[in-house]
Formats: C-alpha cells, structure tokens, sequence
C-alpha cells in the first residue's frame, strides 16, 4: 500500500504533496507543528497535541482553517489510509503563500498537512543500556524573545545543538538557558532523580528555565505521581546533572529513555536507575494497553 499524506482536506501521493516556494513557512519557518503517536491504533494524547498546537498558533496570530473535531478526524483518516496501527504522525501548518517579505498578512491561507510514518529516534540498546548526551555551547532561544512553549516549525536553535552533539559522537545535547540553567534537551525534556532523606526525588526544570510543555512529560510526571514518587520542578546546574543518581529524558518519538553518561560524568552507577527502569515500563503499559487520547 502506496503512502498518502493529508493535505488541506485531501489524501494524497507525497510526490504530490507540496507546498509553493513562497509559502512563509519555507520561507522563514512560519508555522506551527505537533509530533503525535499512535499505539495499537488510538493517537496518544490527540487532543492534547491539537489543544497545544491551537495555542501556538494562537500565540503567532495564525489561524487554522479548521476545528480540533476536524483535525481529530483527519488524523485518523491519514492513520487509515496508511494503513497503520502504530506510527508517528507530523502535523504541520504553515503560514501559507505570501510575499518575499517577512509580512505574515500578506499569505493568502494557511497550508496544512499530515504525515503518518514509522520513526526511531534512538537505537534499541540505549534503552537498555542507557545513553550518553554533552552539555551543548548553543544556548536555548531567551524565552522572552520566543516563547519555548510555542512549538514552532524554526528548529534552528535545537539544530545547532544537536549538530553539537553528534560531533561529539553522541545522539542528544542538553540545552543550557541564558542564565545558565538546565532548561531541556534538543528535542527531548530532561529529568534527574536524586535520594532526599532516603527517599528518590524527580526533579525537572521549571517551565520559565526554556521549556517545551511536553505531551509525553506530563503523562510521565502523572505516573509517578500515581506511583508515590516526589515531583519538584527547580532550577538545575551542570552540578545536579553531574551528580544525579539517576537521569532519563521523555518525548513524543524518544517516549522514555535512561541516560548513564553527561559530559563523560557517569550518572549513579552507570546503569539504567530504579525510578527510571519503573516509569519506562508504567509508560508502556499506559500505551499498550489503552493509550488515552484526551
């Protein structure tokens, strides 16, 4: 069965999936996007995404020509059509057609589209074993120059540190903010656990320190909370990262993921942790078995 991708109503071949070179989201990376995925046949959290994709939008001014009933529903016929039970899906909207200049009320509509593929963001054998990330020198954008919460089609600033890390021979960078704390990971959310009065506690940047609100961060942070764990959101140096008993970062493609290795510091005993190994196997069961879609 041939690929069909969404495409403003209509399912079509992606050699036929195309937007104009004057579309302002080519041109300048004007749109909004959400990464979605889907388990045994229902989108995880699909009214979610589409919740946070509106309230980008929102926040630049575009307005998607259709509603979240519609969208759902568009999601679900792409997921038909290609015949899938599990995949990724990408959803795009682009400021559509303009002028050469960065004048967003010059585009004529909005261009949407929806992809539904398979993805593998990281090898099998780093969820075993653990993986390695650096510290990258490329700091996040200041959120008061853009909001992280708003999920933009111009990844350059994640690019550059991603290109950090893979010249450093590994598959994932942190990202420090202006002020030099932790904020998050080219394309993941970052968390440490670390023993309080013998007690494990989940610790997690602050939205403010350059946060994406991820999806599948909160669905983790709700399972540990039904798990009895201690969640505190604070500001995190190098140090924390350093000296942390346990780590792993979270996202929609990567889902949940131990890290062993910051910056050739080992991370606790250099194994996948406890807390971690016990909030990757509750996320897979959550998904498995009846992943939610509110």
């Amino acid at each position: 069965m041939s690929k069909r991708i969404w495409l403003n109503g209509k399912l079509v071949p992606p050699e036929q999936a195309t937007v104009n070179v004057y579309d302002h989201g080519l041109l300048y990376g004007d749109g909004v996007f959400e990464g979605i995925r889907a388990y045994n046949g229902r989108v995880f959290k699909l009214r979610t995404h589409l919740r946070r994709l509106y309230e980008s939008a929102v926040a630049i001014r575009l307005e998607i020509p259709y509603t979240i009933d519609e969208l759902a529903e568009a999601v679900r016929e792409t997921i038909a059509a290609n015949d899938r039970q599990d995949g990724y899906i990408r959803l795009c909207v682009t400021r559509g057609v303009g002028t050469l200049g960065l004048n967003p009320f010059t585009c004529e509509a909005p261009n949407v589209f929806i992809i539904v593929d398979s993805i593998k963001l990281y090898p099998a054998e780093l969820y075993e074993q653990g993986m390695e990330i650096v510290t990258a020198s490329t700091v996040r954008n200041h959120p008061m120059a853009l909001s992280p919460r708003i999920k933009s089609m111009n990844y350059l600033n994640n690019i550059l540190a991603k290109i950090e890390a893979l010249d450093a021979g590994v598959m994932e960078a942190v990202m420090l903010n202006h002020l030099g704390y932790v904020a998050e990971c080219t394309g993941d959310n970052i968390f440490i656990v670390r023993k309080r009065d013998g007690q494990p506690v989940v610790y997690s940047p602050p939205l403010h320190a350059g946060v994406l609100e991820g999806i599948t961060m909160r669905a983790v942070e709700g399972l540990a909370r039904d798990a009895g764990l201690c969640l505190e959101r604070v500001d995190l140096t190098r140090y924390d990262l350093y000296t942390a008993d346990e780590m792993f970062l979270t996202g929609t493609a990567a889902e949940v993921i131990p890290v062993t290795k910051v910056d050739g510091r080992v991370i606790g005993d250099g194994k996948p942790g406890k807390v971690t190994l016990s909030l990757f196997d509750a996320f897979h069961k959550l998904v498995q078995n009846n992943a939610p879609e509110d």
